[in-house]
């Protein structure tokens, strides 16, 4: 396990049967499905109701928080499965360089009332390093390939 500051990352364990793995759902209030279309480059959001954990189920997209005024760039693909835990408060956005959708779960866990501001964006104070983005992508799928 792994953290930037107060988010959370967490390789997700699995049951295997046979040849089928079977990993434990993320105890939540509500769950999402989420798309993120090919080529985005999303603005940055906070909630300040709720806690989100991000589990991506098909294709690859990067995870930007922003930590101290500075962005920090979490790799997450369905190649490796992971959850991430962003708690209310944190700065947050999404950017897919990849030609197809990305599709995560969205398992949210509500500490109050849903507000309309949990839901706007925010224009990033600076705009976001892709190469570096790119970089963090690119080692993880790296990294993948070593491990299958």
């Amino acid at each position: 396990m792994s953290s930037v500051r107060s988010v959370e990352i967490r390789p997700l364990s699995a049951i295997k049967g046979g040849m089928t793995e079977f990993y434990t759902p993320q105890s939540s209030h509500e769950t999402m499905l989420v798309q993120i279309p090919p080529n985005t480059i999303d603005d940055l959001f906070v909630h300040k109701t709720q806690t989100d954990q991000l589990l991506v189920v098909k294709g690859s997209f990067v995870l930007v928080v922003l930590v101290n005024r500075r962005y920090q760039y979490i790799p997450l693909s369905d190649r490796k499965p992971t959850v991430v835990k962003i708690p209310p408060g944190v700065l947050h956005g999404a950017i897919n360089l990849s030609p197809e959708p990305c599709v995560l779960v969205n398992a949210v866990l509500r500490h109050r009332a849903t507000s309309e501001k949990d839901y706007k964006p925010h224009k990033p104070p600076c705009p976001y390093n892709i190469d570096a983005a790119m970089a963090v992508l690119a080692m993880d799928a790296q990294a993948n390939r070593a491990i299958a």
